[in-house]
């Protein structure tokens, strides 16, 4: 159902679901568990959410468990971080990459809008089908896509519920970089392996203060950030990281983050979540 693996600082999470990588209440609360690991372990910097096999990322909900009366649509069923774990989990400020494998629809690209990096296959594809199934893409779906696409790209996306290309969505800003199969995976983890060179307490504030302050003003968006509310960005400027990063560039070195993984942490662990 999931495949889980701690690679140091890094958290590989795999929906592996077979034949569509559908996501019923198990495996969305799986994932919440993944994603709550994610925000509580101080080890832990950055996740990758994949698919297993080399043509659906994730086809989002099980409709023909809905069919068969074997799921209910309730936010308890899938989790505390809603639907697939990451759609309502806004208490999380650790980046999170979506390594789309081939075919993102309904749920499947709503967890991909959710996440703040994406790289994708060239065969992925990525669709809001709702619609055309007497739904709304109420996943994230509706609410993320005008927000990350052009307003025409998105209604066009969500009224229509066609399959958008890897490169179409390169092109309007959803997708990073389109990579080729065999090199998805090392690719989204030489990534990973970017944003963890970074200092963490600093990474996470950026992207709190980034989502925090989205839809301000920019003279509200200043006063947000220094308001107090932000706990990572708080931490960032009370941690002698901040000092270590200048120290560290004036003396020609790499820095040494005081917030590290502890000893060990670098080991690859690998288990299994929800089976």
């Amino acid at each position: 159902m999931l495949n889980v693996t701690a690679e140091g600082g890094l958290l590989v999470i795999q929906i592996d679901r077979p034949p569509a990588n559908a996501v019923d209440g198990a495996t969305s609360r799986a994932l919440d568990r993944a994603f709550l690991r994610l925000r509580d372990d101080p080890a832990l910097r950055v996740a990758i959410v994949t698919g297993a096999g080399p043509r659906f990322f994730s086809a989002g909900w099980d409709l023909k468990a809905v069919a068969a009366g074997t799921e209910v649509e309730d936010a308890a069923h899938f989790g505390s971080g809603g639907f697939m774990g990451l759609t309502e989990r806004f208490d999380l400020a650790k980046p999170v990459i979506a390594a789309v494998n081939g075919i993102a629809a309904g749920g499947g690209a709503e967890l991909a809008l959710a996440c703040d990096l994406v790289l994708a296959v060239p065969a992925a594809e990525f669709a809001l089908p709702e619609v055309r199934r007497g739904l709304i893409a109420e996943a994230g779906g509706v609410l993320r896509a005008v927000r990350r696409l052009p307003w025409a790209v998105a209604m066009e996306m969500l009224l229509t519920g066609r399959r958008f290309a890897a490169e179409e969505m390169r092109h309007h800003g959803l997708v990073n970089r389109i990579v080729a199969p065999e090199a998805l995976m090392e690719e989204a983890r030489a990534l990973a392996r970017e944003v963890m060179r970074g200092a963490p307490r600093a990474v996470e504030a950026s992207k709190e203060v980034a989502a925090a302050t989205l839809h301000l003003a920019l003279p509200e968006a200043y006063a947000r950030m220094r308001d107090g509310s932000l706990a990572a960005y708080a931490a960032m400027r009370a941690s002698p990281d901040r000092f270590e990063g200048p120290r560290a560039f004036a003396a020609r070195r790499a820095p040494v983050w005081e917030e590290r993984a502890p000893p060990g942490a670098g080991q690859r662990n690998q288990g299994e979540e929800g089976r």
